[in-house]
């Protein structure tokens, strides 16, 4: 064979296997319907069934099941902690595929569960509260965290509602919030209360109660109590998106009327959203919620159908005002915002 026919045919050998391993790359990359539905997944939205902030988490989650098929159980929790670790328990008892846990709980609590989870090939991802210490230690093996950087989105918050409401030295705020809640929780409190101090601002704090913390009609007569010892406060921080939902009921029990008190809080919601539109609310920080439940579900498919590493994703998205509250008011009714 001469050497032209020689370099055709090996050519077209050559572009013959290149084109039937293609062929099968293409093959093997083809979208696929419902393709985590072999995959069995814990997960929790937090609070209570139907909770404001809760239930926004769980619709994020319900479309990641729709849309990749995976098996879901649901915990939902009450933001109770110790609730937390004994669902941890249970979902790792019931030997599923992965858990989209909250770290509310904290490392030290929980980190003994999570290692327990993973020796049986359980992947843990969290979404909302990290868990910073679990997620050195397992994030090659799939262990993520979806949700706001709670320092960080504290700190912001503070900082920003002192600078809106004309804060100078000396002036009185209270921030109702979770500092003693262990573990990266508590941090967004100590950042709304850091960045209130570093603006001059005189801090009363409060605790929010367990009872409240479930539900946050029970905190009405604390809010009151302390509005009327304490008539010269500026602000109101809520550290509690269902906190935040019930402002105006709030205000309303404390005969403050729209522009009393700059109200600031975190997540977006129906009643939040009415409450920013009739000017009691001031200024939100909307953690996109929706995203902390699809995001992890869909970290957990990833990492159990293709290897990937955790999902690391700040979903903190931006201040809402009565100025843009309209751009997103209506998701926030369908509970997705």
């Amino acid at each position: 064979m001469s050497k032209s026919l020689l370099r055709h045919a090996l050519l077209i050998s050559a572009a013959a296997a290149f084109g039937l391993s293609m062929a099968g790359a293409a093959a093997a990359a083809d979208p696929q319907p419902k393709w985590c539905s072999d995959v069995k997944i814990a997960a929790f939205p937090g609070g209570p069934q139907g909770g404001p902030f809760a239930q926004v988490v769980y619709n994020g989650y319900r479309q990641a099941e729709v849309d990749t098929g995976a098996q879901v159980q649901y915990y939902f929790s009450n933001w109770d902690p110790n609730m937390m670790i004994t669902q941890l328990q249970q979902a790792i008892a019931t030997k599923v595929d992965g858990i989209a846990f909250m770290g509310h709980p904290g490392d030290d609590a929980t980190d003994a569960l999570v290692d327990d989870a993973f020796s049986k090939g359980i992947v843990v991802t969290t979404a909302n509260t990290a868990l910073p210490k679990a997620q050195a230690k397992y994030g090659a093996d799939g262990m993520g965290y979806v949700g706001a950087p709670n320092y960080s989105a504290g700190h912001a918050l503070g900082t920003e509602a002192a600078k809106r409401a004309g804060i100078v030295a000396g002036d009185t705020v209270f921030v109702w919030g979770l500092k003693a809640h262990g573990g990266d929780r508590g941090q967004r409190t100590v950042g709304v209360i850091d960045g209130l101090e570093a603006a001059g601002a005189k801090v009363i704090y409060q605790e929010i109660d367990d009872a409240t913390n479930a539900d946050p009609n029970a905190g009405t007569a604390t809010f009151v109590g302390l509005m009327k010892s304490n008539p010269g406060v500026k602000i109101v921080v809520t550290d509690h998106g269902a906190l935040t939902a019930n402002v105006g009921v709030y205000a309303k029990a404390a005969s403050l009327e729209p522009g009393d008190v700059y109200f600031a809080g975190f997540d977006m919601s129906p009643n939040t959203a009415q409450a920013i539109k009739s000017g009691y609310q001031s200024l939100v920080i909307d953690q996109q919620p929706f995203l902390q439940g699809y995001l992890s579900l869909v970290n957990i498919c990833l990492t159990k159908k293709f290897g990937f590493s955790g999902l690391d994703i700040d979903t903190a998205g931006a201040f809402v005002d009565p100025d843009n509250v309209d751009a997103i008011s209506a998701l926030a009714a369908e509970q997705i915002r």
